[in-house]
Order: structure tokens, then sequence, then C-alpha cells
């Protein structure tokens, strides 16, 4: 399930060219401090589920709480399909 709520997460993201050595950018507004850069929109896009990955073990590890992407959740116990 963990890979549906991160696929799912990706599925929200919005992306923008910018002036930059790594001009595509993209974030996920329903994951606070997620954002991603690449040379390529596939690039940006492998960098954002690597950082969505980070994310989420990290506010684990510290007990954060992770928000509800469409009908999944992730807790402590595991992850978990919201009817």
């Amino acid at each position: 399930m963990l890979i549906q709520y991160i696929q799912t997460a990706l599925e929200k993201a919005k992306y923008e060219i910018i002036e930059d050595d790594e001009p595509y950018y993209g974030e996920v507004s329903e994951l606070e401090g997620v954002w991603g850069t690449g040379k390529t929109l596939e690039e940006c896009r492998r960098d954002l589920e690597e950082v969505i990955d980070e994310w989420i073990v990290f506010r684990l590890r510290k007990g954060l709480t992770i928000p509800q992407i469409d009908n999944y959740t992730i807790e402590n116990s595991g992850v978990t399909a919201v009817a």
C-alpha cells in the first residue's frame, strides 16, 4: 500500500518550469515541504518520488502525522485504504 500512497501523491503533483539549472520543479501541496527538481520532467518526477519516500520515513520516525491522500492513510501501524 505504500507504493499506492506514493503513486497517488505523485498524481496530485503540480509541475512548472523555472529559471534554474534544473528547470523542472514539482511539488505536492498536500504534503508540506515536499518538492523536487530535475533537468527533465521525468527526472523531476523521480526526484519527487524519492523525496516523498524519505519524507514519509522521516515523519514516521519522529511520530508526526502523515496526511491522508485520497483513500490512503499512513500510520505507524502501516498503510491503509479508507473506504
